[in-house]
Order: structure tokens, then C-alpha cells, then sequence
């Protein structure tokens, strides 16, 4: 019985918040940011949002946790809202098909297969997947379609990474270390030169070789570019929260000079607290 009323609760819960969805979108009374909103419009948000989620489970705070999946479960929501407005697809058509999803691609708990580890459960979901999505022909079986799908789908320092291992892996690789930094250094050069000579487009197009160089060195030496990035970054705002915190004005008013005194100093304190290194 306790576990029937979870569930009904919920359900409510759900309910209820598709309704406020609804009613935000409404032409009549509706929130005119919301009804401003399209599929495209809110793209950012989604990704903002799971991000935030990953923020927050590794800071293992609980409360912060439901409150970010909270606003990632709303952009799902709102997704759907918009498009059953136009007859696309509904909240009710997503959950059916993920449900279904998670039945094909796990027979061993709902079939007649057999599975004896982690990995064959894997392989088997890769085996399925692929069935579903037409990607057992010889054209979606060569490596360009597969790195084609990763540039789509992920995090552009993901899916660098990503694109770089399977390509190494059928042997599109340097023979040592120092081939490796050989590219980066071209590409460094030709980055400079573009800066210099090119246009915006072609100086952007040298900025993306550049950076897919580095995270071939990264790879080489079993790096992780984005976690490396994160923590630069969080670095960066520690820094500067160091320097707010022993200046009596806003850093806008001092020199180039004094902001540079004040960020070896912020460094320094960092690196002894064991934060800033």
C-alpha cells in the first residue's frame, strides 16, 4: 500500500507540473517569455541544466541535487509542451518510447538472454542499438558516419577526444610522442599566421586546430581536456574571489599592474591552502 501511494504521489507531482507548463504557454494569461520560446530558443538551457545536475552530484549536496534535476525535468516538460502544441509528439509519447527503449535493450531482464558480465551486457546494448538505428550497412558501419555522430552529439571536447581514440585505435596515429608535438607546433604557426593575414573564418578554423591538437596531447598523455579546462576555470574564480576579498574598491579601478600583484598574491594563498595549484 505504501509503495502504491508513492507512486500515485508521484504521479500528482508530475501532473501537476505538466499542468503549470501548460499554463505558461498559454495564449490566454500565459508567461510571455515562455510562449516567446521555441524548441531551438531553448537549447542552451537544456544544456546549462544538465550540467548543473553534474555540478551538484559531484558536490554531493542532496538538496541542490532534486533542485537542478528539477530544472533539467522542466526543459524535458517544456520541450514537450511546445511540441504537442503543434501535433508533434507529447510528454506521454516520450515516456512510452524510453520505456520501450529500455525493454528491447535489456533482454537479459526482460527476455530470454543470458548474460554473465557487465561487458556483454554492454555489447549487447551496442548490438541492439545499432539494429535499431539502421547502422548495420556497409555505409553506416565506416568510421567517418560513427565520428560524424559524435561531432553531433557531444560536447565538442568530448567528442574531440572521442573522434581522436577511434581513429587511433584503426591506426590513424603518430608513432611516438614528439610526432605529436611536431602538430602542435604547426599548428600553433599556423594559427598566428592566420591571426595575422587571414580572415575571421579562417583565423576561427585555425583556432579549432589548435585546440584539437592539445587535446591530442592530452590524450597521448592520458589527460582529460575537460576536466583539465573545469579546473582552470575554477581556479581562475578562485583567484578573483581572493582579490575581492582584500581590496576596498571594485578591480575595475585599479591597474594592470595592481590586479597583477593581487593575482600572484590570490595565487600564492591558493596554492598553500592546497586549492590553486
Amino acid at each position: 500500500m505504501e509503495s502504491n501511494q508513492k507512486h500515485s504521489d508521484t504521479l500528482a507531482a508530475l501532473e501537476e507540473l505538466i499542468e503549470v507548463v501548460a499554463k505558461l504557454r498559454s495564449p490566454d494569461g500565459g508567461c510571455p517569455w515562455d510562449l516567446a520560446q521555441t524548441p531551438e530558443t531553448l537549447t542552451p538551457y537544456v544544456i546549462e541544466e544538465a550540467y548543473e545536475v553534474v555540478d551538484a552530484i559531484k558536490n554531493g549536496d542532496k538538496e541542490a541535487i532534486a533542485e537542478e534535476l528539477g530544472d533539467l525535468l522542466l526543459q524535458v516538460v517544456l520541450q514537450a509542451q511546445i511540441a504537442s502544441e503543434s501535433g508533434q509528439f507529447s510528454l506521454k509519447e516520450i515516456a512510452q518510447g524510453i520505456s520501450q527503449k529500455l525493454i528491447r535493450r535489456h533482454p537479459h531482464v526482460f527476455g530470454d538472454v543470458s548474460v554473465q558480465s557487465v561487458d556483454e551486457v554492454r555489447q549487447n546494448w551496442e548490438q541492439i542499438k545499432a539494429a535499431e538505428k539502421g547502422e548495420s550497412s556497409p555505409e553506416t558501419q565506416k568510421l567517418s558516419a560513427k565520428l560524424s555522430r559524435y561531432g553531433r552529439t557531444l560536447p565538442p571536447l568530448t567528442a574531440a577526444m572521442k573522434i581522436s581514440q577511434k581513429a587511433a585505435a584503426v591506426g590513424f596515429e603518430w608513432e611516438n610522442i614528439d610526432g605529436v608535438w611536431d602538430k602542435f607546433h604547426e599548428e600553433l604557426v599556423e594559427f598566428q599566421q592566420a591571426l595575422a593575414e587571414e580572415t575571421p573564418a579562417r583565423q576561427q578554423a585555425e583556432l579549432g586546430d589548435l585546440l584539437f591538437a592539445v587535446i591530442q596531447l592530452a590524450r597521448w598523455h592520458n589527460l582529460d581536456p575537460s576536466a583539465a579546462l573545469q579546473g582552470t576555470n575554477q581556479r581562475f574564480v578562485q583567484r578573483l574571489e581572493k582579490m575581492e576579498a582584500v581590496v576596498d574598491r571594485p578591480l575595475s579601478d585599479y591597474s594592470l599592474d595592481e590586479l597583477e600583484k593581487l593575482w600572484q598574491k590570490a595565487k600564492i594563498q591558493l596554492a598553500q591552502e592546497g586549492s590553486g595549484e
